[in-house]
């Protein structure tokens, strides 16, 4: 008699309520800059001071709040899997979940999602690409993070 085989069980999770869209970006930054530390505030202030060929993602709601994750103009993909470059251990995100590219020609930061079982959301809003902001909350999952990118222009950009 053959054994059942083990096959992964998933679902899509309603994860609550949506959060209201607050009036505006600058207000989830001042938030998060009012909670972190000093020497956080300093790294947060370094990166929106730099050139706009660099970028983070804090955490700043859900497991492992205050990480923090520099995105360069190589990109990065966030995912459960533990190749993924923003590693977010939970259940609620998919292995291969989203992806982060830079787009030289604008010089800004695309986040796109990777058909996730439960979606990528901006500002609680849920996007297949979007162009991202500083001040942008991103979530994936139970992770709510923000998004933060350098003002200044890089060298030999007009």
């Amino acid at each position: 008699m053959d054994s059942p085989s083990k096959s992964e069980l998933t679902t899509t999770l309603r994860l609550g309520g949506n959060e209201p869209v607050r009036d505006s970006a600058s207000s989830l930054l001042a938030e998060l800059l009012d909670s972190v530390s000093e020497s956080e505030k300093e790294t947060v202030d370094q990166i929106l001071k730099g050139p706009a060929d660099k970028a983070m993602l804090l955490i700043h709601k859900g497991p492992a709040k205050g990480s923090r994750y520099l995105i360069t103009t190589q990109g990065s993909t966030i995912g459960r899997s533990h190749d993924s470059e923003i590693f977010l251990d939970d259940v609620t995100v998919s292995r291969k979940h989203a992806a982060i590219s830079f787009l030289s020609g604008e010089s800004v930061f695309e986040i796109v999602d990777s058909s996730s079982l439960n979606g990528t959301y901006i500002n609680s809003q849920n996007i297949e690409r979007h162009k991202l902001r500083t001040g942008d909350q991103v979530q994936v999952g139970k992770f709510h993070l923000v998004f933060i990118t350098g003002q200044r222009k890089s060298i030999g950009e007009k």
